[in-house]
């Protein structure tokens, strides 16, 4: 669309729902030295719009993790319909990054910002030998799981508290608590699959919870040790980090 000189272009809020494998890359930010989401993504909206688009992201996943509904925001010119803007990014995205919608919001909407809740899912491998097939998406973690102990620690992350002993060095915020609204752990065949939802999460928080809760199903810490954890703020105090691979996020809520 050609626009005449002096003309004012009035720019209107987009939010886009997006999929992709992060297998390949570095996490959803942009990085100077490594290949990311955000970097795609902005690539493909600028051959779209004809100029730089930047996104504002529901949640900044990190290297390796995957999402079925991550949400993003822009600002740019109303030059198509939303419904086609899914089917104009597609065509130029890399395979493993698909826009699932996209729809015009309040000029005033921000998609981190304006987030009630967050919902994850991690799976976990649990048979004798790895499935070939989620080598990229599970965690292969071989040894009986103790699901209701698993349960009952989980059970005590439940509500408001301060996750400092879950959170990764290197996170900067100005608070530690959140809220976890839901826990649910279930298995069919070999695959046991997490799914929580809160409304925010810390630097590695749920990867640091998902390898704590290992622990307790595979009777190295009991389930009430989770409540010691928390109280002690001492990241050392819990379980090892899960690998990033087994890490979804499934949906943001608003």
């Amino acid at each position: 669309m050609a626009y005449k000189k002096g003309e004012v272009i009035r720019l209107a809020n987009y939010k886009l729902v997006i999929s992709y494998d992060g297998t390949a890359y570095h996490g959803f930010q942009f990085q100077d030295n490594a290949l990311t989401i955000q970097e795609l993504l902005e690539k493909c909206l600028k051959k779209v719009y004809k100029k730089r688009i930047k996104v504002d992201p529901a949640g900044r996943t990190d290297s390796g993790v995957h999402a079925r509904g991550q949400t993003v925001n822009y600002f740019a010119p109303e030059i198509m319909p939303p419904e086609r803007i899914p089917l104009a990014l597609n065509r130029i995205l890399p395979r493993d990054i698909v826009v699932l919608g996209a729809d015009l919001v309040p000029d005033g909407f921000n998609a981190r910002r304006d987030a009630l809740a967050k919902i994850y899912s991690y799976t976990i491998d649990n048979g004798f030998f790895p499935d070939v097939f989620l080598v990229n998406y599970a965690w292969h973690l071989y040894g009986p799981l103790d699901l209701e102990a698993m349960r009952q620690g989980a059970s005590l992350l439940l509500g408001k508290h301060d996750f400092k002993a879950f959170q990764a060095s290197g996170g900067t915020v100005l608070s530690t608590e959140r809220t976890l609204f839901s826990f649910d752990i279930k298995k069919n065949k070999n695959i046991v699959k997490l799914i929580f939802q809160g409304d925010g999460f810390l630097y590695k928080m749920a990867r640091n919870i998902v390898g704590t809760l290992a622990d307790v199903g595979l009777h190295r810490k009991k389930p009430q040790e989770i409540r010691k954890i928390l109280d002690s703020l001492d990241r050392g105090t819990a379980g090892k980090t899960a690998p990033a691979r087994g890490l979804c996020l499934e949906k943001v809520l608003y």
